[in-house]
């Protein structure tokens, strides 16, 4: 029987020094998995970096895995996602035939709003959970989209 794959958001404060990226990394490819989005960015006014990254597999395997981001040296903190405040960002680009009143009315709807437009394109940018930056995907494809770009996501702990 195979056990079901579930998605985890995973928040790791590290020491920021060369190779720490590939470790981490390397604890996911040596086992299988695929890291889905990363972000990394140095704390500012220290020497420290905060990495948030989302994959997905079964509960034994991401237990493991999360065991072992805390043996790492370089590694602080971890922290998983049912104790943070997850974020992602999306930007749309439409082509400027798109009707310009329906595409602020979504991205209202998502509360973003219109970043960019000129002649060649209206872009449309929106921050909300990864879930919510799923909807608003499946609700802008009907306008046929020239490009998506997803940040990742991005996670803080709840204090």
């Amino acid at each position: 029987m195979h056990e079901r794959h579930e998605r985890r958001v995973i928040s790791v404060t590290v020491i920021n020094e060369s190779s720490v990226l590939s470790r981490i990394s390397g604890l996911f490819a040596g086992r299988g998995y695929n890291i889905e989005s990363l972000c990394v960015a140095p704390i500012p006014d220290s020497d420290l970096s905060h990495i948030t990254l989302s994959t997905s597999g079964d509960s034994r395997v991401l237990e493991q895995i999360l065991k072992q981001l805390h043996k790492l040296i370089p590694v602080l903190t971890v922290t998983e996602h049912s104790a943070m405040i997850a974020k992602e960002m999306a930007l749309i680009k439409f082509p400027p035939q798109t009707p310009l009143a329906e595409i602020e009315a979504l991205a209202r709807s998502f509360g973003g709003e219109i970043a960019a437009g000129d002649a060649k394109q209206v872009v449309l940018v929106a921050t909300r959970s990864p879930a919510r930056i799923d909807d608003l995907i499946a609700l802008a494809k009907r306008f046929k989209p020239k490009e998506i770009i997803r940040s990742g996501v991005l996670a803080m702990e709840r204090s």
